[in-house]
């Protein structure tokens, strides 16, 4: 099978769904005319035109209420955020329109759009453009949530987010967009909240996504030197949750570690721990670990991010205190 990048399988994704529905079109800052901040829509404006690769002013709100209107009037917008830490200047269209809409119109009007972009850290960008969102859009009715950790299933994922009829978060990585992996050539698609077992074990099961699957795949082969095998679970996508592939390995395993960028407050592996408690406390042999970033704004110093940040260390450590309390 052919491998190719993170930012290729995400293109190909868009550039395949807007030949299939002339309906769907790209819309966000630096995405047409210089193909993208990270180069994810390189092309994209030659082959679809400035009707449907759309450059806009560094206005969030601006153009997100844009496409909030042009898909409740029948169009499937993508906008793109250059960062999500961007999409604060927008959130009341997505939260208050977006999310909102169906319910509020009594089903008479859907709202197929993709919020797209990177999101968390990506090394010194300081502490404003470093935090995540996932948690606080998973937070909100009405919203699916998808945090893609691999060429593949960002492809797959993309496409069926395009095709959803509601509002969808799509969640990426700067520090992603280079990463390589196997991509089937023909068309795909993958189901939105269902979560991947990744690489089966019988000790212990750890759960994560996004970018933070790569701490976890690095602790897990170093667990494995000590004869320790986890299960490794990525959720892919954090709203809805599959919880039922959670506790199905956690029941095998009995024990459970979950890993997160986020900050600690309110974060997804916080309802996760609880639902996995609440639901397996009988197969448990150890309350649920979590390991997230420190409860701290990331600092600009590389020093202080490799301290602030989940890492394989703390994610072998959380393991061993499971496994051996």
């Amino acid at each position: 099978m052919r491998v190719i990048q993170y930012r290729e399988a995400l293109r190909e994704a868009m550039s395949e769904e807007m030949r299939r529905d002339k309906n769907v079109f790209l819309m966000g800052e630096e995405v047409a005319e210089y193909n993208g901040a990270y180069k994810v829509s390189q092309g994209m404006l030659d082959e679809f035109g400035p009707d449907r690769v759309i450059d806009t002013p560094i206005a969030e709100l601006g153009f997100a209420g844009l496409g909030v209107g042009a898909a409740m009037n029948g169009l499937r917008p993508i906008i793109e955020f250059m960062t999500f830490n961007f999409s604060l200047v927008a959130i009341d269209q997505i939260v208050n329109s977006a999310a909102k809409m169906l319910s509020m119109s009594g089903g008479a009007y859907s709202v197929p759009i993709v919020f797209r972009g990177p999101t968390g850290n990506a090394g010194q960008l300081g502490a404003t453009h470093s935090s995540n969102f996932e948690n606080w859009f998973a937070n909100t009715p009405g919203l699916k949530v998808i945090v893609p950790s691999n060429p593949y299933d960002a492809k797959g994922l993309m496409k069926a987010a395009i095709r959803d009829p509601d509002p969808v978060i799509f969640m990426e990585s700067e520090l992603m967009y280079s990463d390589k992996g196997e991509v089937p050539e023909g068309e795909y698609l993958l189901p939105i909240g269902v979560a991947d077992v990744k690489r089966k074990g019988k000790d212990v099961t750890i759960i994560s996504f996004g970018k933070m699957m790569k701490v976890v795949y690095e602790a897990a082969d170093e667990l494995a030197k000590d004869g320790i095998e986890a299960e490794i679970i990525d959720l892919r996508t954090v709203r809805p949750i599959d919880y039922a592939t959670c506790l199905e390995s956690v029941k095998k395993t009995n024990r459970c570690v979950v890993v997160e960028e986020a900050n600690p407050v309110a974060a997804l592996s916080s309802e996760l721990a609880y639902h996995i408690q609440r639901n397996a406390f009988d197969y448990l042999d150890a309350p649920v670990i979590r390991v997230n970033s420190m409860d701290i704004p990331l600092s600009y110093s590389p020093t202080y991010i490799e301290a602030t940040l989940p890492n394989v260390k703390r994610t072998i450590d959380a393991v061993k205190k499971v496994m051996y309390k």
